[in-house]
């Protein structure tokens, strides 16, 4: 029975982080539309995945979305089918005829330089300027998803977010002091993304950072990453720091450790490594979870040096909140500031995790706010 209670303790560990994100989206939906029209406006929203596209509105400058829905893509032909079925949808609940936005943005986890975009997790296959002119929008921006999250940062308040380490996360201030701000994001893979405060708005750093070379602080991390190189010629920080990573740095862990590999999911390398030994815990999954917040927290430093992320270092995805409360007793901050010279420089600069799974759509309604300037 006492390990049964365990388990299940640990299960609601598992969904801790992810509580405050989910409670945000239901307050979000449940909000409406203020009865004062702003012109210009609504301006429509979307963060796209592989399996569902939430939609929102923004009803004015500096505004979050609102009305956020989220719809199956299996279940649409494409994307201006699942938006118009949004609209529509709302149209029917007010009793009253669809919105009609003048501007959109949509964030997509894939590449967005040419009018075709091919989500590579479904079959929706479109281009922009047919589901502009299919919408009739004024102006459709598409954005890379890590994009659209680093423009989230500079709108982000305090219960979107939750404090790593004794530092407050940014605070807005007038345009053109906000500094730079960066986020990395473990999730199916490996998000690196930054903004930059400019008197003409913000501006968004988009880039690959997950693929940079991983390092190692330790003589156990330069046997993992040795151990790695058998399978790997090369191992970036996405093959270790991210959900499909999981297994390859669990299989490392368990080689340099010479203890048996159980092929475990990434699911099931969490919940036993969260789990102690006497209630049914595996000492490599424990070892794994403690490697992956100390590097992340190191791979998170190089990034605040690299683009001078003095405002701060922000971690979104889905595998940290997944952590609970593990994540924050972590080496994470420990790592950050362990960088010499330059220990003081990190030790100010905060870092934090965040809990809200809409995010996406707070940069993408500033990305269509700032366009056009």
């Amino acid at each position: 029975m006492a390990q049964e209670e365990h388990k299940s303790g640990v299960l609601e560990t598992l969904m801790h982080g992810l509580v405050a994100g989910v409670a945000e989206g239901m307050v979000r939906e449940e909000e409406h539309a203020p009865a004062t029209a702003v012109a210009g406006y609504p301006h429509l929203v979307a963060d796209i995945g592989g399996t569902n596209a939430r939609f929102g509105l923004v009803h004015g400058p500096g505004q979050q979305a609102r009305q956020v829905r989220k719809l199956p893509v299996a279940e649409h032909a494409g994307p201006a089918e699942a938006a118009r079925a949004y609209l529509d949808a709302l149209g029917a609940d007010s009793g009253g005829k669809a919105p009609k936005p003048h501007r959109a943005a949509f964030a997509v986890a894939t590449p967005t330089r040419d009018d075709r975009i091919v989500l590579t997790n479904s079959h929706w296959n479109f281009s922009r300027r047919e589901v502009e002119a299919t919408l009739g929008l004024e102006v459709l921006l598409m954005l890379n998803d890590f994009e659209a999250l680093a423009l989230s940062l500079p709108r982000l308040q305090a219960a979107q977010l939750q404090p790593i380490g004794p530092l407050a996360p940014f605070a807005a201030s007038a345009p053109g002091e906000g500094g730079t701000l960066a986020v990395v994001g473990p999730g199916t893979g490996l998000g690196v993304g930054a903004v930059i405060d400019s008197r003409h708005g913000w501006i968004a750093l988009p880039g690959e950072g997950g693929h940079v070379t991983l390092p190692a602080a330790d003589d156990f991390e330069a046997a993992l990453l040795q151990w790695a190189r058998k399978e790997f010629p090369h191992v970036s920080a996405e093959r270790f720091l991210s959900g499909i990573g999981l297994p390859v740095l669990y299989r490392a862990v368990a080689g340099v450790l010479g203890v048996a590999d159980r092929g475990l999911a990434a699911e099931q390398i969490v919940e036993q490594g969260l789990l102690p030994p006497d209630a049914g815990g595996d000492v490599a999954c424990e070892r794994v979870l403690d490697v992956f917040c100390a590097m992340l927290g190191g791979v998170a430093a190089n990034l605040a040096l690299t683009v001078g992320a003095r405002n701060g270092v922000y971690i979104g995805g889905g595998i940290a909140p997944r952590l609970g409360d593990y994540f924050f007793r972590s080496r994470f901050r420990e790592r950050f500031e362990a960088k010499g010279r330059f220990q003081g420089y990190l030790s100010q600069i905060p870092t934090a995790l965040i809990i809200d799974t809409l995010a996406a759509l707070t940069g993408a309604a500033l990305a269509v706010e700032q366009h056009g300037r």
